[in-house]
């Protein structure tokens, strides 16, 4: 097990719950306005849904898809995202406790697409960041502030990082 990339992931996990707390108190109208200064037409909670189905699909490689991943059922509520979220981030964990073979042949899109397992990887971190952006832009443009979700605050909310005092 590499604790760095699991520590990444543990990382992907809370920034997905912390932008889902901020996100409690929104209006259904604030939750499904389109974010077309955020450049995309889908609203917050259409972005959760992308982020968390694809999560789950990326965190599959062994197997573990529910029928709302292979269904493409989407959460109609805050609460089952943040159920759903929980789920993946739990799979994460357990999947990458294992030995990781990184450059296991994975085939995707009905076998047109093949990528190494470590590819699917790195996109889960890459996509979970990349989306978060776009629900953060959007929350910016209704006049929220969202949340500080950035590593650095994951290390100081967890213990791993902090301020020196001075000398």
């Amino acid at each position: 097990m590499d604790e760095n990339l699991l520590e990444a992931f543990r990382h992907n996990g809370w920034a997905n719950k912390q932008l889902l707390a901020a996100c409690a108190g929104l209006t259904e109208e604030q939750l499904t306005f389109p974010g077309t200064a955020a450049g995309t037409d889908r609203g917050i909670l259409a972005i959760f849904n992308h982020i968390v189905q694809s999560d789950r699909g990326y965190a599959a490689l062994r197997g573990d898809r529910p029928e709302w991943v292979d269904n493409e059922e989407d959460a109609n509520s805050l609460d089952e995202l943040e159920r759903r979220a929980d789920e993946n981030a739990q799979v994460w964990e357990r999947f990458l406790s294992q030995p990781v073979e990184a450059t296991k042949l994975i085939i995707l899109d009905q076998g047109k697409y093949e990528a190494e397992q470590s590819v699917l990887i790195v996109q889960a971190l890459h996509h979970g960041n990349a989306h978060r952006e776009q629900i953060s832009a959007i929350m910016t443009s209704l006049g929220i502030q969202p949340p500080d979700i950035q590593v650095w605050s994951y290390g100081e909310a967890t213990g791993h990082a902090r301020e020196r005092p001075s000398s």
